[in-house]
């Protein structure tokens, strides 16, 4: 584990309400292991069900956790970063209250600040969602 609740602060510029990881499990520069635990009080928890918005949101945070994690490694402030695609978005099932998300991050290209990723989303060994999306960062 690298980064947990409030550590993750440094890696990312939401909070709460929006903020959809709660943990870095490992990062490099090719790919990051997220999670998050779905909480009742969540913005995106309908009939203790963990809806789209908030997978999709908690993947792009995902990203911005993988890319604030090579800026922290430079002594750099993160970035705000933009969705600017979401591409093969899949679901498979909606996570419930108290279920703990995994999150693999894997970068494909990045091109003057865009970067493409690939995302999948497991709760335990049962995968849930995939994802491409096109993520611009903004310059300072």
């Amino acid at each position: 584990m690298i980064f947990r609740n409030n550590d993750i602060y440094q890696l990312i510029p939401q909070r709460p309400p929006m903020f959809m990881v709660d943990v870095v499990w490992a990062a490099t520069e090719s790919d990051a292991d997220t999670g998050l635990t779905i909480q009742e009080n969540n913005i995106f928890v309908e009939n203790g069900l963990f809806r789209e918005p908030g997978i999709i949101e908690h993947i792009a945070q995902s990203a911005a956790a993988f890319a604030g994690y090579g800026t922290f490694v430079r002594g750099e402030q993160p970035k705000l970063g933009y969705i600017g695609e979401i591409k093969d978005c899949v679901m498979h099932e909606f996570p419930h209250v108290g279920d703990e998300l995994r999150t693999r991050i894997e970068l494909v290209a990045e091109v003057n600040g865009i970067r493409l990723i690939n995302a999948e989303v497991h709760v335990q060994d049962i995968l849930i969602a995939t994802c491409q999306m096109k993520i611009f960062l903004k310059d300072d």
